[in-house]
């Protein structure tokens, strides 16, 4: 049927196309209007007209309609319609209008209704298709305003890589480091949905609010680590409090479990963390809890911070993160247990691994590290911005 549309539309005239795709709707019957449509690339509100004209008995004419002929155009029937939009919106308009995509925030009903009362007959579809001829779209808000950059935010990227690429292409090990975001863990909804026998959805709690029998325990932390070098992940899943001590300790498990199997003959461990949060680079407590992983494992411990409002390229978080979220949306995160087999359930076509455990260690906020503590650690700020690049060296044997 299409090769037969393709071969006879475009020899007819308007009025002749129309009849013809209607009564090939009529003759497949139920869906033909759709069918029809999809095969003869013809609109279906016109085969739908042409499908009644056939049904109520189509006259034979000779007559066509000229060309440009019919009704005009909304904008054409009332000039400075399309001017009148476009100043009522623009006040209102986001992103660069240099762009072919744009968005408001007004309701085509808003705008309908201004426009009403300059004088103009406009329903809010007809706004909605002139907004379309503009080069408006509905659009949610993205996340992608970072604030004001860092001047030397390309070069801490471009030290940052640099040093990663080295470290990966000399066999050493190469985290990422993170913590994903706090969930509650108990009978709630979780964003998201997964298959599941029509009319049984999986029945969670009306509201999210934590129980007060597990207290600030109802929340789980889960902090990632992942390998660069080997696409593999590593999360551990503590529940007290996301502290500097806690963030070490899960590299630490990491080490212990995975590092010293898959890198034996490593010399340096490099960390690439944000700014901010337990690993922050003004924290104090994490160069000092790293420190001591660094005499306990004889490796120096370097540590690269992304530059400031550039968290979302922290590659944990699209090449382990995301796929962990993907992994357990629809699904209420009952109890720890669920949440570590979902995590350790999480896997991609291109080989990601992850394993996670529970850390039961209690971990206490608010603890200071004295100046004199931390002016005793063997930390050797780089060069470039010390600040953010440092390495903490493994004691001499």
């Amino acid at each position: 049927m299409r090769d037969f549309f393709l071969a006879v539309l475009p020899h007819l005239d308007e009025r002749q196309r129309r009849l013809v795709v209607g009564a090939a709707a009529v003759m497949v019957g139920r869906g033909g209007k759709t069918r029809v449509a999809e095969l003869s690339g013809v609109s279906r509100p016109t085969v739908a007209k042409g499908a009644a004209e056939i049904e109520s008995g189509a006259e034979v004419t000779d007559r066509v309609r000229a060309p440009g002929a019919g009704e005009k155009l909304a904008i054409d029937k009332q000039p400075g319609l399309l001017a009148a939009l476009d100043e009522l919106v623009h006040p209102e308009t986001r992103g660069d209008p240099m762009k072919p995509l744009r968005w408001t925030l007004r309701s085509t009903y808003e705008l309908a209704r201004l426009l009403s009362e300059q004088g103009y007959t406009v329903s809010a579809e007809l706004v909605r298709r002139l907004l379309h001829q503009m080069g408006y779209s509905l659009q949610a808000p993205a996340k992608q305003v970072e604030g004001a950059s860092h001047p030397d935010r390309n070069g801490q990227f471009e030290y940052l890589n640099g040093i990663v690429a080295e470290r990966v292409a000399a066999g050493e090990p190469v985290i990422s480091v993170d913590t994903k975001k706090k969930e509650l863990f108990g009978n709630y909804a979780n964003g998201g949905r997964e298959w599941r026998p029509k009319g049984e959805p999986e029945r969670v709690n009306t509201h999210d609010f934590a129980d007060s029998a597990l207290g600030e325990y109802a929340k789980a932390i889960p902090y990632g680590i992942y390998d660069i070098g080997n696409d593999e992940g590593w999360v551990s899943v503590g529940d007290v409090a996301d502290t500097a001590e806690f963030a070490v300790e899960a590299i630490r498990r990491w080490w212990n479990s995975t590092g010293t199997t898959r890198f034996p003959n490593a010399s340096t461990l490099t960390i690439t963390a944000d700014g901010g949060g337990s690993n922050g680079h003004r924290v104090r407590a994490w160069k000092f809890h790293l420190a001591a992983l660094a005499a306990e494992t004889g490796l120096d411990v370097t540590v690269c911070h992304y530059p400031p409002g550039t968290s979302k390229w922290n590659k944990i978080e699209h090449r382990l993160f995301s796929f962990i979220s993907m992994n357990w949306r629809g699904r209420p995160l009952t109890s720890i247990r669920t949440m570590i087999e979902l995590i350790s359930a999480t896997t991609t076509q291109t080989g990601l691994k992850v394993s996670a455990s529970y850390d039961p260690n209690w971990y206490p906020k608010g603890v200071k590290i004295t100046d004199t503590q931390f002016n005793a650690l063997p930390l050797t700020r780089h060069d470039w911005h010390g600040d953010w690049n440092y390495t903490l060296t493994r004691p001499p044997t």
